[in-house]
């Protein structure tokens, strides 16, 4: 009796050890499966990202179209947090930044956008354009030109293409502030150093302005002078006859100030200052016969 229970259990024995050992293999094979479909999930995903990433890209170009411009704002940001690698990321940081700049008017957010620009993308055509746009916020929109000379300036050692625009930019921020004779130094640099841009009339006329301002009559008849022999059919030829009209009536060459006035009648664009001056300059005239 003894003996058949024993056998009995060493039976059952057997049996659980074989249903054990069979189904090992089961469970590796389940795992096997699972990571035969998650390697297939994730390629499929890698596979399609472009796709997606492009589609939320365009996604967002039709929100700024339909004047959506915070959502777009949070897609474009969203691109380049979460794929800062993608192709498109650079641009959709880029556009972050022209939607709060040129839309939304939330210019420090804009710059914020843009320096992140050229820090994550210094080798990017949107590198130069954001920081170009940086300079531009802090002078046009700001009118902070301290800030603008400053971002003009690293502009101009970086080696900008169009180094005589942002020249003048540096120049008229200088003006801007008063300071008059930087300005006219910045002014003469770039005549020195870009002496075939088409900007060179209005150059020579701002330092001549330049000059006036800082009450150098002089220099600036003779740079008022140059203006108009060099550049004749230039637009800036009749207001340089204006300020050198000006400077000889200050000081006290009535005649030839009234003369120059006189020649501008028809030809000068603003046509009430030109009487106003005039008028004045003939009033001071018939004060000095009267007291002769």
């Amino acid at each position: 009796m003894e003996i058949e229970k024993l056998k009995k259990q060493i039976l059952r024995e057997e049996m659980r050890r074989r249903r054990k050992n069979s189904s090992r293999p089961r469970t590796w094979i389940c795992i096997l499966l699972l990571l035969l479909l998650a390697c297939s999930v994730g390629a499929y995903y890698l596979a399609t990202l472009d796709q997606r990433l492009e589609a939320r890209y365009i996604r967002g170009e039709k929100m700024v179209g339909a004047g959506e411009y915070g959502e777009a704002v949070e897609i474009f940001r969203g691109i380049h947090r979460g794929h800062g690698k993608f192709r498109l990321a650079p641009q959709a940081l880029f556009r972050s930044a022209e939607v709060l700049n040129h839309y939304l008017e939330r210019y420090h957010e804009a710059i914020l956008a843009y320096l992140m620009v050229e820090k994550d993308y210094p080798d990017t055509d949107q590198a130069r354009k954001a920081q170009e746009q940086v300079a531009e916020i802090y002078k046009n929109s700001l009118r902070d030109y301290g800030r603008a000379i400053v971002a003009y300036q690293k502009l101009l050692d970086s080696g900008a293409p169009d180094g005589d625009r942002i020249q003048y930019e540096v120049a008229d921020s200088y003006f801007r502030l008063n300071n008059f004779e930087q300005a006219r130094i910045e002014f003469e640099s770039l005549l020195k150093n870009y002496p075939e841009s088409p900007l060179v009339a209005g150059v020579q006329y701002r330092i001549a302005v330049a000059y006036s301002l800082e009450g150098s009559s002089e220099e600036a008849e003779e740079a008022f002078r140059v203006t108009i022999e060099k550049w004749p059919g230039s637009p800036y030829t009749a207001e340089a006859r204006f300020g050198l009209a000006t400077v000889l009536e200050e000081r006290d060459e009535l005649k030839a100030s009234l003369q120059i006035l006189e020649e501008l009648k028809g030809t000068y664009p603003n046509a009430e200052a030109l009487a106003k001056k005039t008028d004045q300059v003939k009033e001071r005239i018939g004060k000095k016969k009267r007291a002769i």
